[in-house]
């Protein structure tokens, strides 16, 4: 059994406060792409770059709201937040989901508005920068203007795999798979993990009835793909999980 910890439980491996007035929390989303370029907090404050923790927000709690005036961007520090839209007729449409170390708000910056809601799930910790601020120190380190770069093109990269002729076997073994890889870069284990997010919301962002993608877990579970309790899951036979997986992660 892994010793890593099961998400959404935090130890010092997935959340640190280890950052002093030179330093940067090691858990900072962006921290090695600052350090690549050799700067420090010192640096940045002498630019006026300033890191503001927020939180904690509880379940429920608007970060934005679609609409809003775009001004900053954030980074997860824990817990859950999904992004949605609602439609003229008042139906949900879920974009997302997003983890600790991964950065909110970057579709804002085309229109200076969010477009979307974005609400926390569970008990959430940010870490917001001003962007106006961010996009003058990219311009001065290649390093963390790629690093945006790259940002902005997981989001889209993942936007795009729900657009292809997929079954529901396999949106759900990708979003499985693509749940695990995530988090096990933030030093969460990749086998084990709670689904922080409803059935409902995972319905809706796969684009499958709330019953399919429960008809769909069952069959994993019988077929020994997996193992739930309730909104816990245990990642069994792995490798054929990633066959299914593969055209939605290429």
């Amino acid at each position: 059994m892994s010793s890593t910890p099961a998400f959404p439980r935090q130890d010092a491996r997935t959340i640190a406060d280890d950052g002093d007035a030179l330093n940067f929390c090691s858990t900072c989303a962006f921290s090695q792409a600052c350090m690549s370029e050799g700067m420090n907090k010192a640096d940045l404050m002498d630019l006026h770059m300033l890191v503001e923790h927020v939180g904690p927000l509880h379940a429920g709690a608007h970060v934005f709201r679609a609409g809003d005036a775009f001004e900053a961007i954030a980074a997860v520090r824990s817990g859950t937040v999904k992004t949605y839209t609602v439609d003229r007729d008042g139906h949900e449409h879920v974009l997302g989901f997003y983890f600790p170390g991964e950065v909110i708000g970057l579709d804002g910056i085309h229109g200076d508005r969010y477009p979307c809601n974005a609400v926390a799930l569970d008990t959430v910790m940010l870490c917001r920068f001003s962007f106006p601020k961010i996009s003058v120190l990219a311009t001065q380190l290649p390093g963390l203007q790629q690093h945006l770069f790259r940002l902005l093109s997981r989001d889209i990269g993942r936007a795009a795999l729900l657009a292809g002729d997929w079954t529901a076997d396999q949106r759900m073994a990708g979003f499985l798979v693509g749940l695990s890889r995530r988090l096990a870069a933030r030093g969460f284990s990749p086998d084990r993990f709670q689904l922080t997010m409803a059935r409902t919301d995972i319905a809706n962002y796969l684009r499958l009835a709330p019953e399919t993608v429960s008809r769909v877990l069952r069959r994993f579970q019988e077929a020994g793909l997996v193992r739930l309790d309730r909104r816990e899951v245990e990642l069994l036979r792995r490798d054929e999980l990633d066959a299914l997986a593969e055209p939605l992660q290429r």
